[in-house]
């Protein structure tokens, strides 16, 4: 069966507001067939990401941590670094990933996000 395809349009809309669409439609809670132990069918492409609305203070007081594991591995870096290390489809991918359910599907839903700059 054909995945379903849904295209976002980020120009001008808020990181949070646009993310919390983004992972309802890939948890597929908006669908009458919805199972919460199953991938759904559902593929989310997002246009347009460098186009966000983002605050300057965000910018700079957001912050993404990473611990590699190892003794002095705990890296802390704001949204600015993030972005440009990574690109904005890496900040949507984080905020999106940090709200959907956290069980054993989560990895395998997030594969379904692809944005374009």
């Amino acid at each position: 069966m054909e995945p379903k395809t849904t295209t976002f349009d980020a120009t001008g809309q808020k990181l949070g507001r646009l993310a919390t669409q983004i992972a309802m439609e890939l948890a597929g809670k908006n669908s009458p067939h919805y199972v919460k132990n199953e991938v759904p069918n559902v593929k989310v492409v997002v246009t347009n990401a460098s186009k966000l609305s983002i605050n300057a203070k965000k910018f700079t007081e957001k912050e993404y941590e990473r611990y590699s594991g190892y003794p002095g591995g705990f890296a802390v870096d704001s949204l600015a670094k993030l972005i440009t290390k990574k690109g904005y489809g890496e900040a949507i991918k984080l905020a999106v990933y940090g709200m959907l359910p956290i069980n054993k599907l989560r990895s395998r839903i997030i594969q379904n996000l692809s944005t374009t700059e």
